[in-house]
């Protein structure tokens, strides 16, 4: 048994076949008018991505996969010293499954009383992106 794709028999190799990038247009969200308006697509597309995946508690929704998401419930109340680098787990683990993003870094943590705020850089196929989150814990 071969590990390459196998039609009628025959090995495909690279030349033979392309890989084919998906657009990733979606509705533009205007969260401060709680409205949806157009289309986006593209890197303009990926902070809406990083909003939504970092706002959707993982496992809680039935509309969304067990893998989208990010756990924070179960922060709330831990030692800042414990939840700082689980925080930079959670985020790259939340967003790295998107086939858009290659990888997430630059972590930056601002602690504020009862709340972390997290800087970091998200690489995607169409550029960097610069993002960001306050968590209460």
């Amino acid at each position: 048994m071969a590990i390459t794709p196998d039609v009628n028999n025959e090995v495909l190799t690279d030349e033979e076949y392309t890989i084919e990038i998906y657009p990733s247009k979606t509705y533009k969200m205007d969260l401060e008018k709680c409205r949806i308006r157009g289309n986006i697509d593209g890197i303009e597309s990926i902070p809406q991505a990083i909003y939504c995946a970092l706002n959707t508690e993982r496992g809680k929704y039935k509309a969304y996969s067990d893998n989208y998401g990010m756990e924070l419930e179960e922060l709330f109340g831990k030692n800042m010293t414990y939840v700082i680098p689980e925080l930079e787990r959670r985020i790259k683990e939340a967003l790295e499954w998107d086939t858009r993003i290659n990888s997430v870094d630059d972590f930056t943590f601002e602690k504020q009383k009862n709340q972390i705020h997290v800087t970091f850089t998200v690489h995607t196929i169409f550029g960097d992106v610069e993002a960001e989150r306050t968590v209460e814990i």
